[in-house]
């Protein structure tokens, strides 16, 4: 039996909110906004638990071209789904920028992957560099200083040479 999927609905304990200018639900508030840059609105999206929106962009004036439009049901997905998405595409750069990796043929280990992960501790930063073989098993891992290059000829020869721990 499989354990069922996670959803998107409120916690039990969260009332949902449906304003004109405040949306509440499923984890995320919506926040019409008067927008500083011009005359106009703009709309601000907020992950609960999170201090800073994922989003803010325009809003669409109302029919007096003073006020904005309403929140509504499809607005409000929509918005959902777009911060969602600007999320999920930040975390990704995040993932990429701490941790690198290069597959090597060697003559003597076969296909080997080393790995760089970076560990963005404030008092003590440091990467983790690391070799496994095709099937998965550590072969190697050494620390190494935050600002350690890995490239492709860096991966080669850190293997190559024994595996043993860059000079900083």
């Amino acid at each position: 039996m499989t354990a069922p999927l996670p959803t998107d609905t409120p916690e039990p304990d969260t009332v949902a909110i449906h304003e004109p200018r405040l949306w509440q639900e499923s984890g995320w508030t919506a926040r019409v906004i008067k927008n500083e840059d011009d005359e106009g609105w703009a709309v601000e999206m907020v992950k609960d638990g999170e201090a800073e929106p994922a989003l803010v962009g325009p809003w669409t004036m109302g029919r007096d071209k003073k006020n904005p439009k309403p929140l509504d049901a499809p607005a409000f997905l929509t918005l959902v789904k777009t911060a969602s998405e600007v999320l999920r595409r930040h975390e990704q750069q995040l993932h990429a920028a701490l941790h690198k990796s290069f597959e090597l043929d060697t003559p003597h280990a076969g296909r080997v992957t080393v790995t760089l992960d970076i560990v963005p501790d404030e008092d003590d930063p440091h990467a983790l560099l690391a070799a496994h073989d095709a099937a998965g098993v550590r072969l190697a891992r050494v620390r190494v200083g935050p600002g350690f290059k890995l490239t492709r000829s860096s991966a080669s020869a850190w293997f190559e040479g024994g595996c043993v721990r860059p000079a900083d």
